[in-house]
């Protein structure tokens, strides 16, 4: 109950919610890897989002198994239970809300640790950890527990909007989620070793991660001390990468635009009308497309058929200075990540070659964090997919 005395005492705006419950919806047994320590071809592999200019190198299965030979050698097969859940915690506005995220730990032994993952962008529901059988799941074969949070909008809450890039209520849902799984762990007698936790995320993950961090150290920091923070690929400073891409005209994932305009409009209240910002051809298919959680992130740049921003915003909503962009810009500001003084050491991954996701993000987050106990990898990693894999791979490498 510290987390709710905590939580009541920095914010009394905040309804109390009751994260000792975490009711399970289902259960599941499955290994990362098979016998032969191939990759099980259950596990969810992040497709490529850019939209290329030549035609497009899928990240092979076979490819991602040879990264893991090259970089862990032949892994061993371990047992891992999947506990989907459902869980109470804070919607936007603060009110209580059914949310649900996927536990997975060792079927059997001790656990370690909690690691709290922030997932990437998805735009299918069936995509959600809940629904899944992340890659992520890498990091329970080592004996922890990996803790993933589906968001507000997926799952449970699927029917809803995802506040996409709205950085406070998504960690909020990330960290009431651990409140809700503690407890359950102690009541099956599987409880961590350890009260230091992992953070871990990739892409809007990795941006989510760093506000996770942030939140912890504001709120929970008797509860869930930081032992290390991992983040790669993310959008930190999101109204950096709105100036590159109104720069260079082009997105690597044209999704991204109604994704983070709606998103933040809804997390921060601003009561935009998206035919400010949206051509009518993405206007009138933006609910389809977007909110019906029907397609993947792939699937949705297809439709889009674009990268070029001409072809999907007006001139007005590319302007920052016009009336409602600044007000979403400034939005954008305060949703920034590189803002807080971190306590815990940082490790920071960011392929060169990332084309979604704007290498600006990684040089801002370098520069902010330059004298805290921060570690970079800064390579030629390949497109943000492949950046994804190998960042996931070397946090499995670097876990003790």
């Amino acid at each position: 109950m510290l987390g709710i005395a905590l939580c009541a005492c920095h914010h009394p705006e905040v309804e109390l919610v009751n994260f000792s419950s975490f009711e399970v919806l289902s259960v599941k047994s499955a290994s990362v890897f098979d016998d032969n320590g191939l990759l099980n071809p259950d596990v969810m592999i992040m497709e490529e989002p850019n939209l290329p200019d030549e035609p497009e190198t899928k990240v092979a299965r076979t490819d991602v198994s040879g990264m893991v030979r090259d970089m862990l050698g032949v892994m061993k097969s371990r047992q891992l239970l999947h506990i989907a859940g459902i869980y109470k915690g804070h919607d936007i506005d603060n009110s209580p809300i059914s949310l649900s995220g996927k536990l997975i730990i060792p079927a059997s032994g001790r656990i370690k640790n909690l690691i709290l993952v922030s997932h990437y962008t998805i735009g299918a529901n069936y995509e959600c950890p809940s629904e899944t059988f992340p890659l992520e799941a890498i990091f329970a074969s080592k004996g922890y527990a990996v803790v993933l949070a589906d968001y507000i909008g997926y799952g449970v809450t699927s029917d809803r909007i995802h506040p996409y890039m709205h950085t406070e209520s998504t960690a909020r849902s990330v960290v009431d989620m651990a409140l809700a799984v503690k407890p359950y762990l102690e009541h099956i007698g599987r409880a961590p070793e350890s009260d230091e936790v992992y953070l871990v995320g990739y892409s809007q993950g990795g941006s989510t991660t760093l506000a996770v961090m942030d939140l912890i150290q504001d709120e929970y920091a008797h509860v869930f001390p930081i032992r290390k923070v991992y983040a790669g690929g993310g959008p930190y400073d999101l109204a950096a990468t709105f100036d590159v891409s109104m720069e260079e005209g082009v997105t690597g994932i044209p999704c991204a635009i109604p994704m983070i305009v709606q998103g933040v409009d809804i997390g921060e209240q601003l009561h935009l009308d998206m035919s400010d910002f949206f051509k009518p051809r993405l206007l009138e298919n933006y609910d389809d497309w977007i909110n019906s959680k029907t397609y993947t992130v792939h699937q949705i740049n297809e439709k889009i058929q674009s990268k070029n921003l001409h072809d999907i915003m007006t001139d007005e909503g590319r302007n920052k200075h016009n009336g409602e962009t600044a007000r979403l810009y400034q939005a954008l500001l305060a949703n920034s990540v590189l803002n807080f003084h971190p306590t815990a050491p940082i490790f920071l991954f960011h392929s060169r070659d990332d084309k979604t996701v704007p290498f600006i993000n990684a040089l801002k987050a370098e520069e902010y964090f330059k004298n805290y106990n921060i570690r970079l990898d800064f390579g030629d990693y390949g497109p943000h997919s492949l950046g994804c894999v190998r960042f996931i791979l070397t946090v499995q490498k670097d876990l003790p």
